[in-house]
């Protein structure tokens, strides 16, 4: 299937063959025709399939047979979770929008109010703005809501770990009730769920990539090491492995900035990404490491769900993710376009609870590995697959 299947016009086409895509993924080839045809969707899809381009595409063709937008007014909202994905989105949207008039502009808290109130002074016809910032300019009467036709909800699950809700549910309510509402999440969990319900009626669902996270060409393995050791085992691997890049998540501002001192004093630079550094550096930093001139970038999970680069090589889980689906959204950032790609985690004994529930999250265990040097003291037992958490088990006879 191509691209000129899907109903899109010579405009739209035009920029897809500018930005060297020829051939749609799953989500496009399902979510496309579905939000042409004006139906409210709900989409779950995990990162790396493909999934902005599967809701840019039909709103600009459909925007782009409109009238333009008036003053402080916008046409379609996408409300994301987080600065770095507004600006990516954007970004996404001005090449696809590259052969049409149709404007665009990203809006995200952490910087002066007065640039964006410009930006929307005459009016966009595509804004994609974190949920604070959207309703600090609306109460400033910086733009209008009304003429909105269409609402992109991404990365709702992230938007609800992140305590959003309230945020979420304000927006909406102030929108026309006659919209076409679209939903995107990496996973449809309950939470998910019942936001959907309230917000979205009549829609369409889809799931794409539920068993991304064992995809074949992403090569999943895991290190047992004790909690004091790590650091010097990344630097032993980093250094007898010779790797050209690496994402390497942590759980914490503080544990990054101090894996990155350690690292460094060991010879090995890295920086640190995350939300304690200004908007400006964490910018820098992505678009230097999207070109190679950081070789490993160590970033929070939060930090990191922005984060787009088609070729990683490599994600390494310093600090094993909590719950199993950020270990999911976390391996998702390799092996994209179906290049391969390597997830490596470390364990330690006080991580197994996680790790079981990882492994029942996939279905499968992660093949284990020894780094010769580094055997833990602390044996990590061989995890089971149905793992209860203990407030979720049936109480004993």
């Amino acid at each position: 299937m191509s691209f000129s299947t899907l109903g899109l016009s010579t405009p739209i086409l035009d920029a897809i063959r500018k930005v060297g895509y020829d051939k749609p993924t799953d989500i496009q080839q399902k979510a496309i025709p579905i939000v042409l045809e004006g139906k409210n969707l709900i989409a779950a899809a995990q990162t790396g399939t493909g999934k902005t381009a599967s809701f840019v595409l039909p709103i600009l063709e459909m925007l782009s047979k409109g009238e333009t937008q008036r003053k402080k007014r916008i046409r379609a909202l996408i409300v994301v979770p987080t600065r770095e994905l507004a600006i990516q989105v954007d970004e996404k949207i001005k090449q696809y929008a590259s052969e049409t008039k149709l404007t665009s502009m990203a809006m995200f808290g952490g910087v002066d109010y007065q640039p964006q109130k410009q930006g929307l002074v005459d009016g966009v016809d595509v804004l994609v703005s974190t949920p604070g910032r959207l309703i600090d300019l609306y109460g400033q009467k910086a733009v209008y809501f009304e003429e909105v036709e269409v609402l992109v909800l991404d990365e709702a699950d992230r938007m609800l770990d992140m305590g959003f809700i309230e945020d979420i549910n304000k927006i909406i309510a102030r929108l026309p009730q006659d919209i076409q509402n679209l939903l995107f999440s990496a996973t449809l969990s309950n939470p998910v769920r019942d936001l959907a319900k309230s917000a979205i009626d009549s829609a369409v669902e889809i799931s794409i990539g539920k068993h991304s996270a064992s995809k074949s060409n992403i090569e999943q393995w895991l290190v047992t090491v004790d909690k004091d050791k790590k650091s010097a085992l990344l630097a032993h691997m980093i250094n007898e492995y010779q790797w050209e890049q690496a994402l390497i998540f942590i759980e914490t501002k503080h544990g990054a900035a101090k894996l990155a001192a350690q690292l460094e004093k060991r010879g090995i630079h890295a920086e640190a990404f995350h939300s304690g550094r200004s908007q400006h550096i964490r910018a820098q930093l992505l678009n230097d490491f999207k070109a190679g001139k950081i070789q490993y970038m160590i970033a929070t999970g939060v930090g990191a769900r922005g984060i787009d680069i088609h070729d990683l090589p490599r994600v390494i889980n310093y600090d094993l993710p909590y719950p199993a689906d950020e270990y999911v959204h976390r391996i998702g950032r390799t092996g994209r376009a179906d290049k391969n790609g390597e997830a490596i985690s470390f364990v330690s004994k006080d991580n197994f609870k996680n790790l079981c529930m990882i492994e029942s999250r996939l279905g499968h265990l992660i093949e284990r590995r020894e780094i010769e040097g580094f055997a833990p003291r602390k044996e990590v037992p061989i995890s089971i697959l149905n793992y209860v958490p203990k407030h979720k088990r049936e109480p004993k006879d």
